[in-house]
């Protein structure tokens, strides 16, 4: 059975999806942010014939991702999916979603695959003097910031902003470390989606000029570090074999494939 979930489902609903943290980043940080009540978002929930939560549905603004641990009801989550006309998005672990995308006619505009992989322990790390140089990131170093992404190539068509920056800071859905090298912002490390129990790594950058001396790996180190210690998962989707190489040396596991699904 498929119904809508409200704040009496909340300590259910947490139980099930926080049994793997780092796969239900997202669902989990949209909970605890949002909660039932929201106008953009709605969750919904599949109950096996002892009351079990077996399956998720999440709905944030006309982005669709669906959870389930095994076999659930592919044609019950379609039916919700289709029934709205705004949909323009599906993802979710490869597993999950790739049953329930050919239900949905809609053109595809866009089909994306991303290895994922998670952290729940560091395979290298470094002492707290060896990581001194590695800063965080304050309100006013923002532009500087977003100047240096959009400087390195494959972030120059990222959707990354002042505001959007500004706004996870503000809002403790992110972080973001860098490293200068005399003075100048050489190398970016940061987080997205952070919730009690996970956050991912995104927007890995060094300036061109100062690849190949460590810095991006001191930057991740920290900023992986801290995030440990504050009891957190950590995940990241990467395309690029060879900067898997690097994230796995760090104690990164892949967990699968993320699939995306972008919709006319």
């Amino acid at each position: 059975m498929i119904k809508k979930l409200t704040e009496a489902n909340r300590k259910q609903l947490m139980e099930f999806i926080g049994k793997k943290p780092a796969e239900n980043l997202f669902i989990i940080g949209d909970v605890e942010a949002f909660g039932f009540e929201s106008d953009f978002q709605t969750l919904w929930g599949q109950f096996n014939e002892a009351n079990e939560l077996v399956a998720v549905l999440l709905r944030y603004e006309s982005n669709y991702i669906p959870y389930a641990e095994g076999v659930y009801d592919v044609e019950g989550f379609a039916e919700i999916i289709n029934s709205d006309p705004n949909m323009r998005e599906l993802s979710g672990l490869k597993e999950v979603v790739e049953k329930l995308e050919p239900l949905i006619p809609k053109k595809k505009k866009t089909n994306s695959s991303f290895y994922y992989a998670k952290c729940q322990k560091l395979l290298e790390t470094k002492s707290d003097d060896e990581l001194a140089r590695v800063e965080r990131l304050s309100l006013n170093e923002l532009v500087e910031n977003v100047e240096l992404l959009k400087g390195v190539p494959e972030f120059q068509a990222s959707n990354i902003t002042v505001e959007s920056k500004k706004r996870m800071i503000e809002n403790n859905t992110g972080r973001t470390y860098f490293i200068r090298v005399d003075k100048e912002m050489a190398t970016t490390a940061s987080t997205t989606a952070e919730n009690s129990s996970s956050a991912m790594v995104i927007a890995v950058a060094t300036k061109e000029k100062f690849k190949r001396r460590g810095l991006a790996s001191d930057c991740m180190i920290k900023l992986c570090k801290d995030l440990l210690e504050e009891g957190k998962e950590l995940c990241l989707f990467y395309d690029n074999p060879e900067a898997g190489k690097i994230y796995k040396r760090l104690g990164f596991e892949d967990i699968g494939f993320w699939n995306m699904y972008r919709f006319e």
